[in-house]
């Protein structure tokens, strides 16, 4: 799955940004995130957090044969992978270039620049040496993965033990960390790279470029340098022209970041040592925050019960007394009833229960009127029916009606005489 294209607008607004000395996360231009290690339970394991990019490194060791045209040398590994969960970008199953690119720049790094020294790892000369492999994943990606790799490693490796051997005649004896305390690597120094963006063919420079940088970036500049100043590799990718003074000027910011990175090593170190020496808590699960919603044990809070009589009887003290009025019933017609002077009405009627009977008695009222007034009607007036005044007015003249009655019983009449006198012919 490739990932999401930036659009002309964000490009644009990205570029401006940085011409006008902004970062989208509140930055200036030579800041660093915030650098963040844990170690784990076991030695050689750590997580480094640079930012939200999150790295995930691993030292295991085992004795193996020595490589031919190095026998008293011991055998370094590096492997970095970049998984799915970092970043959906990232396709399972085969090395992209960033892959073998960051492998290779991370060999050069650690193992050329002869920070371990390999012939300590020898056992026997020409037959067993140990070979260190270290394992570095990548469980969150948001830009400079060289960087959070390389503080992951050096760290893993600092922090990491090995078994400790003893030989006898031919025999090769392994120890336990149980039998004997683990041996520590010999580490020379710390290389640790810095990485440098630019912009614009060279006119803006940034450090520590988050992933939406690395995507407007036209050139790409990676420094790694231990705290002694001592430059132990550089590689600049993009395709752009760099001039001296800006190598140089890189360099000298490159130096500042690498001895403040150290000091933070050394200190996570120091730390992590102390606890399991006190034989305190460690490991992730111990340096994890505890957000949970829900918990296994509430604190209880402690309540003092010591003075709680003093405290009611200064409440009761305290309180007004009840007022001693006590209001008679005043009614005011036969029917009704109040309790006080000018208290609202005690029936429990809301006013439109007090409306809606004055409009039932008005309608009453209106209701014998119309009875008196049909009963006043003379009988050959014309009737007149009407539900309201929108409606027609409908009369009926009773002395039509009774012409109409006459004239339909003569003519039935008539029909009858007919029907009699047929029968005779």
């Amino acid at each position: 799955m490739r990932e999401t294209p930036l659009s002309n607008c964000e490009r644009q607004f990205l570029v401006q940004a940085i011409a006008e000395k902004k970062r989208l996360d509140g930055r200036q231009t030579y800041d660093y995130r915030n650098i963040k290690i844990t170690f784990g339970t076991d030695y050689g394991c750590c997580i480094v957090d640079l930012g939200k990019t999150r790295v995930l490194a691993q030292i295991s060791c085992e004795l193996v044969a020595p490589k031919m045209n190095r026998p008293t040398e011991g055998i370094l590994f590096f492997n970095l992978e970049l998984s799915q969960m970092a970043s959906p970008a990232f396709e399972p199953g085969r090395q992209s270039e960033l892959v073998v690119k960051l492998n290779r720049l991370l060999e050069r790094c650690l193992r050329n620049s002869k920070c371990i020294d390999t012939e300590s790892l020898c056992v026997v000369s020409g037959e067993k040496v140990w070979q260190i492999r270290v394992d570095l994943h990548l469980l969150n990606h948001d830009g400079n993965i060289m960087d959070a790799a390389s503080i992951a490693a050096i760290t893993a490796l600092c922090h990491f033990r090995r078994p400790d051997v003893s030989i006898q005649g031919e025999d090769v004896t392994v120890y336990t960390p149980e039998e004997r305390d683990p041996v520590p690597l010999s580490i020379h120094h710390m290389p640790i790279c810095v990485s440098f963006s630019f912009f614009q063919q060279g006119t803006y420079l940034l450090v520590d470029p988050s992933e939406r940088e690395e995507r407007v970036m036209d050139g790409l500049l990676v420094i790694a340098m231990n705290k002694h100043r001592e430059i132990c590799t550089i590689q600049s990718s993009g395709g752009i022209m760099l001039l001296k003074d800006q190598v140089l000027r890189c360099s000298k910011i490159a130096s500042v970041k690498v001895t403040e990175i150290s000091e933070l090593i050394q200190k996570a170190l120091e730390n992590d040592k102390k606890v399991r020496k006190e034989g305190g808590k460690f490991g992730f699960a111990e340096s994890m925050p505890n957000q949970r919603i829900t918990a296994y044990k509430m604190e209880v809070a402690p309540v003092d019960t010591g003075d709680i009589g003093k405290k009611a009887e200064d409440l009761i003290s305290n309180t007004e007394p009840p007022s001693e009025i006590i209001p008679s019933p005043v009614v005011r017609a036969p029917g009704t009833g109040q309790i006080g002077e000018g208290l609202q009405n005690s029936w429990g009627l809301d006013e439109n229960e007090d409306g809606e009977e004055a409009e039932d008695q008005t309608m009453e009222e209106e209701l014998q009127t119309m009875d008196v007034k049909v009963k006043s009607v003379n009988k050959e007036d014309p009737i007149v029916l009407s539900d309201s005044e929108e409606e027609d007015v409908v009369v009926l003249e009773p002395k039509i009606m009774k012409k109409e009655v006459k004239v339909q019983a003569s003519s039935t009449a008539a029909s009858k005489k007919k029907k009699k006198k047929k029968p005779a012919h």
